[in-house]
């Protein structure tokens, strides 16, 4: 797909500078070094974890730029403009393919047929690595070094406990110097538009002018970057093009779909700042009337003037930049075009649209949120241009017009809890929230010491969580298994079958209870359903305060800055209900605790126990997490709940077959031909 830019000259210094930095060689997979460094990380080679973790930042980097130099280079030369015939139009397809492969194995090598994981693409976007290299800079006394990994780790993790106390003690630090707290992935365009802010509040409009004008320069280059980026392989969320049969033009026009939302999705990304979930609203017009304005200042009126038909592009007829033109149009005596190419702003400012109009369609579950809004205005009657003190403020959701909250839904609890043995110990307003309750004795101690019995010798590290080792925190050791896995085992005799059908029907106990306590009116189906243990690693636990599971929501992401939720993927969206049913209690640390949408300010905390279980509805009333683990071993049954049935687990259906066979005592013929079952399954 083409990709335009607004000037020839910006385009051209961007061109011009991706492939200068070009350089040949051979890269190593960033995955396979970053593995490398985890294992390190486990061995304590402190060495080693620097070694490779800063080899897969530096590969990572690499790639992406060979990528982004590449699709340029083969787009400029086999540009779509001349096609006019299907034939035409593959032939370009195919030629800028064959350029883009040959281009990008050139420079990396082996690697470019090389296929990363989505969940290790998502620990590079998600700065996993940093939060490793600050650990082993740290044992490796290189305390500026530690400092920058931590501050780059916390821009993107503003919510993680640990980091901001690490930070506050580096500042500490006899000889702590403040360049030492960079941002290793620091966006240019934020930075240089989050610096001229500051220029611009403190009246130094000429050097606010050049951090803006070079804000706009990086930025319309990460525009270029990203739009670049879309032209790789797409996912295909809703179809598996592999088992059905498309034609080629459908096909085809998917694939260029894909592409086209994603280069519409460049807007969200290049405005909204690491960590944070929501863009920053109105982020590129703000440029222009920060712009005009700072133009204003200095007397240089047909630059101002510029600035505001550009900033007016995007918000047609708005009441104080249009008296500012005229204004400037006086001063000026004559009109001017506005500052890039019109065609562009106006193709920026449809996919604003289509950013803002997809927000206000969203239903909301919660009445009391926020949203962001620029805070531009006329300064006074008398046609001097406007200012803005820059940044957004916080407004209340009930004062934005046309935005559409979800109904309440009826929310009950206090129903039977179906078993004699079970206590009520704690009901949502003894825990400060809502659809919450703790209940004791759901399983008794002789089935607390079978069942972590059986997860010692089922679990697997890092099995359950798509095989990462660690996928919460690195300073504690984490192991799983399902209940399909442990029927498995049970059935070859690796473990006993009466341990594995107490997990089958230990978790279909807590089922039962929840849906029961809360009066759901239809069927509580499992979402997934994970025997869990977490285990403090030793040589690891000194001054650490971090979480061994961090505070999120179970069915959306929680944005602890705007104090919302968003009930959208990449978070479990269908769940409905979630439980914890503890097997222990001899460990230190691991509390459950709830938490408001702050992600800071605790409204309840659980202590594990054996027979313990702690319910909640899954949604953004109830965010939690888990307190450090930091000596022993914390095992529990964790149990997620849908109530639509088209998201039942597999595996938990696959277990019911697996137990009825065993109910109705079947032959060893049925086992392998009717049930399927495959030893090595695993999640």
């Amino acid at each position: 797909m083409d990709v335009h830019f607004p000037t020839s000259s910006i385009l051209s210094i961007v061109l011009q500078a991706l492939l200068l930095s070009s350089s040949y060689g051979s890269l190593e997979p960033y995955d396979l070094l970053y593995n490398n460094a985890v294992d390190a990380f486990y061995r304590s080679d402190y060495k080693d974890v620097v070694r490779y973790m800063e080899g897969a930042l530096s590969s990572y980097a690499e790639v992406r730029q060979t990528k982004v130099r590449c699709r340029l280079r083969c787009q400029d030369q086999h540009p779509f403009d001349s096609v006019s015939m299907d034939l035409q139009f593959f032939d370009v397809v195919l030629r800028r393919s064959n350029c883009q492969n040959e281009c990008i194995e050139e420079k990396v090598g082996t690697q470019s047929m090389h296929k990363v994981s989505e969940d290790v693409n998502q620990d590079f976007q998600r700065r996993i690595p940093y939060n490793y290299l600050q650990l082993a800079y740290q044992k490796l006394k290189q305390l500026d070094k530690a400092a920058a990994a931590a501050h780059t780790y916390f821009q993107a993790n503003p919510e993680h406990v640990e980091m901001d106390q690490n930070l506050e003690q580096y500042k500490a630090l006899e000889g702590s110097d403040q360049d030492h707290f960079v941002d290793r992935e620091a966006r240019p365009h934020q930075r240089s538009f989050s610096a001229g802010v500051k220029l611009y509040d403190s009246a130094d409009y000429k050097g606010a002018i050049a951090l803006f004008e070079e804000a706009l320069q990086e930025y319309y280059r990460a525009d270029v970057e990203c739009r670049a980026l879309c032209q790789g392989p797409q996912r295909f969320e809703e179809q598996d093009h592999v088992l059905y049969h498309y034609s080629l033009y459908e096909l085809v026009s998917d694939h260029f779909t894909q592409a086209l939302h994603c280069e519409h999705e460049c807007v969200r990304d290049l405005s909204t700042r690491p960590g944070r979930l929501s863009p920053m609203e109105n982020y590129l017009p703000l440029h222009y009337d920060y712009l005009q304005f700072a133009y204003f200042q200095m007397n240089m009126v047909e630059e101002a003037m510029e600035c505001a038909k550009s900033y007016l592009l995007f918000h047609e007829g708005e009441e104080f930049m249009t008296e500012n033109l005229e204004y400037y149009r006086e001063a000026v005596g004559h009109d001017v075009k506005p500052r890039e190419a019109e065609w562009y702003l106006r193709r920026h400012k449809q996919e604003l649209e289509l950013l803002v109009i997809g927000s206000e369609n969203m239903q909301v579950e919660f009445t009391e949120g926020h949203y962001w809004t620029s805070t531009g205005g006329r300064e006074d009657s008398n046609r001097i241009p406007s200012g803005t003190d820059g940044w957004m403020e916080y407004v209340p959701i009930s004062e934005k017009k046309n935005f559409t909250l979800a109904p309440p839904q009826e929310l009950r609890e206090g129903g039977p809890l179906v078993y004699d043995s079970v206590q009520l110990v704690q009901n949502s307003k003894a825990l400060n929230g809502t659809q919450r309750v703790l209940l004791d004795d759901v399983i008794s101690v002789d089935e607390c010491a079978e069942l972590t019995n059986l997860a010692h010798t089922v679990t697997m590290a890092g099995d359950g969580y798509r095989g990462k080792m660690s996928p919460h925190t690195p300073n504690e050791r984490f192991e799983g298994a399902t209940v399909l896995k442990t029927l498995q085992y049970g059935y070859e005799g690796r473990v006993p079958l009466r341990s594995a059908r107490l997990f089958y029907d230990a978790s279909e106990r807590a089922r039962r209870i929840i849906e029961s306590y809360f009066l759901l009116n239809s069927t509580l189906h499992f979402s997934y359903t994970h025997l869990v243990c977490r285990t403090a690693i030793t040589g690891q636990q000194d001054h650490r305060n971090d979480l061994s599971h961090p505070i999120h929501a179970d069915n959306c992401l929680l944005d602890p800055e705007a104090n919302e939720c968003w009930k959208e993927p990449p978070a479990y969206t269908y769940r409905d209900y979630s439980a914890l049913l503890y097997l222990n209690g001899d460990f230190e640390g691991g509390e459950f605790i709830f938490t408001e949408m702050d992600a800071k300010t605790v409204t309840a905390q659980v202590k594990p126990k054996c027979g313990r279980m702690v319910g909640f509805s899954s949604g953004g009333e109830n965010p939690h997490g888990v307190r450090a683990v930091t000596r022993g071993q914390r095992c529990a049954v964790a149990l997620w709940f849908t109530l639509d049935p088209l998201f039942r687990e597999l595996e938990r259906l696959q277990a019911d077959e697996v137990m009825q066979a065993l109910d109705n005592q079947s032959s060893q013929s049925q086992w392998d031909t009717s049930l399927n079952i495959n030893p090595k399954d695993e999640l």
